[in-house]
């Protein structure tokens, strides 16, 4: 197979040319069946219940938007260091992980000592899109897993459902995303859950709004409201932000985007903000054309998975317990 090199879009604070690179044949001869034992655990996990795929790929998501692609996000507080699950937008809603702990035990089992759980991790993420209807790509592997985590950097680098979409782009363009990347990535909402409290603003505010063009539906508003109560209570309801096709990953979350019916500010913004002009047309695009917002989307998950944590390649390490450091 060939060798895919990490594409240097961050700059010297982030990738370094000195990296190794990431490959589709890294684990070839170490642990040859590593891409099929993933694939057979997500195929029973999403088997059992669809919303494991968002889950999963929800989880790769934050784990490289705080120090790269490196496991951090799987590591469990301890006494001497403090894990990035109680960050803000991450507690009560980090979930999947009992899914990687249990990928990461039959790959122990076969291959011990070999595959880092952020490569597990980012191959589980390919394979839950699979699995519910979505693209296939390739994934570079021979990340390591870090020692550390950082639970400031998950309060500051991950979005939030409430945010302005020009603080949103900033963040994907610290990582080395583009505009085009943060539309496509957001296209995962179509497989997604959200809580009640991440969307309580945006049914009890804007979406009453007569300037909203095509505003909500009545039927469709009443139902929001019924698993979302005003006040208090109830933050951790769950409603599917496609609510067409929630188990099926296709490009319905932009046509519902087209409607002013996205369920989260920050996804309603990319198509109604006046700063949208890029986003705007972006949306419009892969509302139309399924095939289109398919291809963006894998090309901008390798993107993304190959945000590396540069120090995890010097200091770093493959975890035989992905929550924990080995000692």
């Amino acid at each position: 197979m060939h060798v895919v090199l990490i594409i240097c879009f961050l700059g010297a604070t982030r990738l370094h040319a000195s990296d190794p690179p990431l490959t589709l044949d890294y684990y070839a001869s170490t642990c040859p069946t590593v891409f099929d034992v993933v694939r057979k655990e997500m195929e029973c996990s999403v088997l059992s219940d669809p919303r494991n795929a968002a889950m999963i790929v929800r989880l790769h998501f934050h784990d490289c938007f705080v120090q790269g692609c490196d496991g951090s996000v799987l590591l469990d507080d301890t006494i001497t260091l403090k894990g990035e699950k109680k960050a803000a937008t991450n507690t009560q809603s980090l979930k999947g992980l009992e899914i990687v702990d249990k990928i990461k035990n039959m790959i122990e089992s076969e291959c011990p000592g070999v595959v880092s759980c952020a490569d597990i991790l980012t191959i589980a993420a390919r394979d839950a899109v699979i699995l519910v209807g979505g693209p296939y790509w390739d994934v570079p592997v021979g990340r390591k897993d870090s020692v550390t985590a950082n639970f400031d950097l998950a309060n500051t680098n991950l979005p939030t459902p409430d945010e302005s979409l020009l603080s949103i782009i900033a963040k994907f363009l610290y990582q080395g995303l583009s505009v085009t990347d943060m539309v496509a990535l957001a296209g995962a909402h179509t497989i997604g859950m959200a809580q009640c409290k991440n969307f309580r603003s945006r049914i009890y505010g804007d979406l009453q709004s007569p300037s909203v063009k095509n505003p909500i539906s009545e039927s469709h508003l009443s139902n929001l409201r019924s698993v979302c109560p005003p006040i208090r209570g109830g933050d951790n309801n769950l409603t599917a932000m496609d609510y067409v096709t929630p188990s099926l990953f296709d490009n319905s979350f932009y046509q519902l985007l087209l409607n002013g019916e996205g369920l989260l500010n920050s996804d309603q913004e990319m198509y109604s903000s006046v700063f949208g002009i890029e986003t705007r047309e972006l949306v419009k695009k892969y509302a139309a054309d399924p095939l289109a917002f398919f291809q963006q989307f894998s090309e901008s998950m390798v993107k993304m998975g190959n945000i590396t944590n540069s120090e995890s390649f010097i200091t770093g390490e493959v975890r035989k317990n992905c929550r924990f450091v080995n000692t």
